[in-house]
């Protein structure tokens, strides 16, 4: 869909139970058709446990790669996109980036949106230091200011002056975009604190929960970070009405754990999403005020009106749509405008006594109502129900 050139590499083909046509029908059912299957995308049979067309796939990137003409210029500033990032306990805030363009040299300033890194602590994909980097190169950089979001665009400053001052306009456009929208009336808003083990875990489950929708409540994520539970953590959420702490594929600290216990607050661990999912729709469903509901159960033409005294009267019709029974309440149609209402006191069908009768019935009514009855009157019998 974004038009990047891409290649399909069909790995295993070291099975006996290998079938590449197999895999080309696959991808063909989802409407990615490669070379000689009707389509452009170009494709290398592979195996990634013994090496088989692992040379063919290098030469394919470099070919492509030509065709499209993805070049880059090593003498300019780095530009890259931050893919991970976590907090190490004894080095501090840690990301990984892939430089898309330019060549990162020790000294200069990495700038993504809020978090700034001056070029120190270096490495390679292997873990070893290194002084310079170019083009689609993977480096991992420890120091940042804050965690990183994964996919945030990286640039590259030669002064620190520069650097800061982009991040001062970067933090002030962020502050602009982070503005709550405004809550309908009646939205119940559940704040969450969440933490998580690495950062792309992090991006992951923020995006878990932003499908979670509810026309009155709102999941609202007042804190969130990379790591254990911490007692900051716990604190945050004794400042907060009823929050949800909720921890992905980390611990929490005997200090957090022992604040929360003491606060009768929970601490919601989890190690698989769609767990975490469910109850957190099953959260919001027990948070969501309940409203009442009139639900309609059919429609009754009165055809005869017999009696009345003080405000209960006896009137004859049949049932033209759904049900009536006894104890619902109705409203009173007359010419298609409602003009009151009034509640079933009996039902009779054929003079015996029921407590409800269907359409096509014929059947006698008490009722009771401060509007007097007419012929041709539509009665629309209801019941109110409470509903999340």
């Amino acid at each position: 869909e974004a038009k990047i050139p891409y290649i399909v590499a069909i790995n295993k083909i070291d099975k006996p139970s290998a079938s590449i046509d197999h895999t080309k029908q696959t991808l063909a059912e989802a409407g990615i058709y490669v070379e000689g299957y009707g389509g452009e995308v170009p494709w290398v049979a592979i195996s990634a446990k013994i090496g088989t067309g692992v040379n063919e796939l290098l030469d394919m990137m470099l070919l492509v790669a030509e065709l499209a003409e993805l070049n880059g210029d090593p003498e300019k500033l780095a530009e890259g996109v931050i893919i991970e990032s976590r907090m190490d306990p004894k080095r501090g805030v840690t990301a990984t980036m892939v430089i898309t363009d330019g060549t990162i040299i020790r000294g200069r300033f990495l700038l993504a949106e809020d978090a700034l890194v001056p070029v120190r602590m270096m490495e390679n994909f292997m873990g070893g230091a290194i002084d310079t980097a170019t083009f689609s190169s993977p480096v991992r950089l420890t120091g940042w200011s804050v965690m990183p979001e994964v996919g945030a665009v990286v640039t590259s400053y030669a002064k620190k002056k520069d650097a800061e001052h982009a991040l001062a306009k970067s933090i002030a456009r962020h502050v602009t975009d982070k503005r709550d929208e405004p809550l309908t009336e009646g939205t119940v808003v559940v704040p969450v604190i969440l933490k998580t083990d690495v950062a792309g875990t992090l991006e992951a489950v923020k995006g878990e929960l932003a499908k979670l929708k509810h026309e009155r409540v709102k999941l609202k994520i007042v804190h969130s970070g990379v790591g254990a539970v911490s007692e900051s953590d716990v604190k945050v959420a004794l400042g907060i009405i009823d929050p949800l702490i909720v921890s992905f594929h980390t611990k929490t600290d005997a200090l957090a754990a022992d604040l929360a216990s003491r606060n009768n607050i929970t601490i919601h661990d989890f190690d698989i999403i769609y767990k975490l999912t469910e109850w957190l729709a099953e959260e919001i469903l027990r948070r969501a005020p309940h409203i009442e509901v009139a639900e309609n159960l059919g429609e009754l033409r009165i055809i005869r009106c017999f009696s009345q005294q003080k405000e209960k009267q006896v009137v004859g019709g049949r049932v033209t749509t759904g049900k009536i029974s006894v104890g619902a309440k109705f409203k009173i149609v007359r010419r298609d405008t409602e003009v009151g209402e009034g509640k079933i006191i009996e039902v009779q069908c054929q003079k015996i006594k029921t407590k409800e009768a269907g359409e096509g019935s014929e059947c006698g009514l008490q009722v009771e109502s401060k509007i007097t009855i007419a012929e041709r009157d539509v009665l629309i019998p209801y019941v109110v129900v409470s509903k999340q």
